[in-house]
C-alpha cells in the first residue's frame, strides 16, 4: 500500500478512486492508472468507443452549499481553480509522457485524446463530484 507524504497526496489519490469509478460509470474502461516514467505520470488511461482518454485528475476539497436531488450541487470554490494548475509546463510533461505511452503501446492509428477530471471533494461528508473537461488540445 503507497504511503502519503501529504495530506495534498491523500485527497490525490481519494479524486483518482472516485474519478476512476466515474469513468467505469460512464462507459470507460480503466488500461492504466499512474502510468509514470521519468518526466511525467498520466493519472489515469481508460478507452471508450476504440480511442484512448489521457486524463489528469485535479482534486479540491470543498465545502458544498447544498447538496440536494440534484445532479449539480453547487460548491464555494475559493481560490485557484483546480483545472488552472495544468499550466504550460504540466502539459509540456504530460504531452512526452502521452508520446512515449503511444510509442511503447505501438499504437498505430488508434484516436486519442486528453481530458482533464476535476473532482470536488467534501471528506467529512464523503460526497463527490466530477467535472469532466474533455479533448484538451496539448
Amino acid at each position: 500500500m503507497k504511503k502519503f507524504t501529504s495530506n495534498s497526496q491523500r485527497i490525490g489519490q481519494i479524486g483518482e478512486n472516485i474519478a476512476s469509478k466515474y469513468l467505469i460509470r460512464h462507459g470507460f474502461s480503466i488500461v492504466e492508472r499512474n502510468y509514470t516514467r521519468k518526466w511525467g505520470e498520466i493519472d489515469i488511461i481508460a478507452k471508450k468507443d476504440d480511442r484512448i482518454h489521457f486524463i489528469e485528475v485535479k482534486s479540491k476539497t470543498v465545502e458544498p452549499t447544498y447538496f440536494s436531488n440534484t445532479k449539480n450541487p453547487k460548491y464555494e470554490t475559493a481560490g485557484i481553480k483546480p483545472e488552472e494548475n495544468v499550466h504550460y509546463w504540466k502539459i509540456r510533461k504530460l504531452r512526452r509522457v502521452i508520446e512515449t505511452y503511444l510509442i511503447s503501446q505501438r499504437v498505430g492509428n488508434i484516436l486519442w485524446q486528453f481530458d482533464i477530471a476535476i473532482v470536488y471533494l467534501n471528506i467529512d461528508k464523503k460526497l463527490g463530484q466530477v467535472k469532466m473537461m474533455e479533448n484538451i488540445i496539448l
